[in-house]
């Protein structure tokens, strides 16, 4: 399915709300494992299509090596998140999600920290292009 970026938008506030109710509920210093449970029952539970430790090949000049990525959570096959419990968000954790979305060829992708007193404080959202760009080729009529 293509989205559009006002549905890519409203399925991000999906997601961040049932992300701030695990939150809410849990709070801060748990594992990551822990967190990711308790967001996948909610996401089910709002009815969207997830896929956990999503594995992603690894390929090094057009060859398959025997070696993955594995992405945390994927919601829709089209929204990746990759889940923290850390002291602070690094550039690297970033750079990560960032190289999944170009992996994977997904567009947006959630880094949701939940080891901080405020979850709006641990979200980083990342676009890989333009929301709006479609794969297909566009077809003009002369």
């Amino acid at each position: 399915m293509e989205y559009t970026e006002p549905e890519y938008n409203e399925l991000t506030k999906l997601v961040i709300k049932c992300a701030i109710d695990v939150h809410k509920e849990l709070g801060p210093g748990l594992l990551e494992s822990v967190y990711e449970v308790c967001l996948l029952k909610l996401l089910r539970e709002e009815g969207l299509n997830v896929k956990y430790q999503v594995k992603l090949p690894v390929f090094f000049r057009k060859q398959k090596l025997d070696k993955e990525f594995i992405v945390d959570i994927l919601v829709n096959d089209v929204l990746i998140l990759e889940l923290k419990s850390v002291e602070a968000i690094l550039p690297i954790h970033e750079t990560q999600l960032v190289t999944y979305l170009k992996l994977s060829e997904k567009k947006l992708g959630l880094l949701i920290n939940f080891n901080v007193e405020f979850l709006k404080d641990g979200l980083r959202r990342r676009v890989n292009g333009n929301l709006n760009e479609t794969d297909r080729p566009i077809s003009k009529t002369y």
